[in-house]
């Protein structure tokens, strides 16, 4: 490529990220419309949407993770569906199955009816009440983006982002999702209550003849741009260093002693990976072209925490994995 060349792609690019940065405010914006008191929780899961990944969202009920997920499909102009997870949800009430037909002449042939999980935004609702073989198959084709059914492979759109929900009270009957699957997931996003303010606000315009809807900003070709674009801005020799450094120290072999003593396992190499795309969408999300360390430290609870456990010592002392992480970050300023 010449150097002609290079400056025009980058005059491209530039432009590009202006117009995306402008589509991806007026997203932000618009679901802000709708999801009153939990500012934090839909720049997250936005921030999933746009690295092209999947969230875990905790909270009780009555939080509006289901709307948020409703929402986002509108303004994201995605085609969003919902499967309400149960402990008698079979792999095919996912994935889809094969059919017997007869068709003209008599001749009978087998037609594959694809399932709930070929939408490019799923919410899993309440994925932990599932059996761990149900799981099991989102969570492959979360990873893979295909199912295979009889044999045959079937692609799932394209884009395709999960959002499951999990309720962290109630645990009787559920099946929790193993360390290896949650690793799947980009962050997990912890829904807490609103404010009293919000909490007004919320009471005023749910209850009233007319609530207000979401309306669309992005299209799913524009939400593949920004994907791109994500992944093509410039991260600097010291964020990747604050990358390393607060995922390393969070595994009990290259942790500072004084606190590798509370780690019980810590996050892989897929935890660094998730970082990097996120602080990205951050910085894009903030109108930025380039990501800081500020962002490494605002993600590193939603990144790891999911990715983590302690020791009995440390929970007998009280200490939890935020507490944890918090600590680990606090090192990078």
């Amino acid at each position: 490529m010449s150097v002609t060349e290079a400056e025009s792609l980058d005059a491209m690019i530039l432009r590009n990220a202006e117009s995306t940065i402008a589509q991806v405010a007026a997203a932000r914006q618009a679901l802000g419309e709708v999801i009153f008191g939990q500012e934090q929780v839909v720049e997250r899961a936005l921030l999933t949407i746009l690295c092209g990944s999947h969230a875990l969202l905790v909270g009780v009920p009555g939080l509006a993770k289901t709307k948020l997920v409703e929402a986002m499909g509108t303004v994201l102009g995605l085609d969003a569906r919902r499967v309400q997870f149960t402990p008698d949800l079979m792999p095919s009430d996912i994935l889809g199955s094969e059919v017997l037909e007869e068709g003209a002449g008599g001749v009978r042939a087998f037609r594959f009816i694809r399932g709930p999980v070929f939408a490019q935004l799923l919410m899993a609702d309440e994925i932990n009440r599932a059996s761990p073989r149900t799981q099991s198959a989102l969570l492959q084709a979360m990873q893979e983006h295909h199912v295979t059914v009889a044999g045959e492979r079937h692609d799932l759109p394209h884009p395709f982002h999960v959002l499951a929900t999990q309720n962290p009270l109630e645990q009787e009957g559920t099946y929790p999702l193993p360390e290896a699957q949650l690793d799947r997931f980009l962050m997990q996003i912890d829904v807490t209550y609103p404010g009293r303010e919000d909490e007004r606000r919320i009471l005023l315009e749910t209850t009233g003849a007319e609530e207000t809807t979401a309306r669309r900003a992005m299209s799913a070709e524009d939400l593949l741009v920004a994907q791109r674009l994500i992944r093509r801005l410039p991260v600097g020799e010291s964020v990747v260093d604050a990358i390393l450094d607060l995922v390393r120290s969070a595994r009990p072999e290259t942790a500072d002693p004084q606190i590798g003593r509370f780690i019980g396992w810590g996050p892989g190499p897929r935890a660094s990976q998730a970082l990097m795309l996120a602080v990205r969408a951050r910085a894009l999300l903030d109108g930025r072209f380039a990501p800081s360390v500020e962002d490494v430290m605002a993600l590193a609870e939603p990144v790891l925490k999911h990715r983590m456990a302690l020791t009995f010592a440390a929970r007998a002392e009280g200490r939890t994995v935020s507490d944890v992480i918090v600590r680990l970050a606090e090192r990078l300023g």
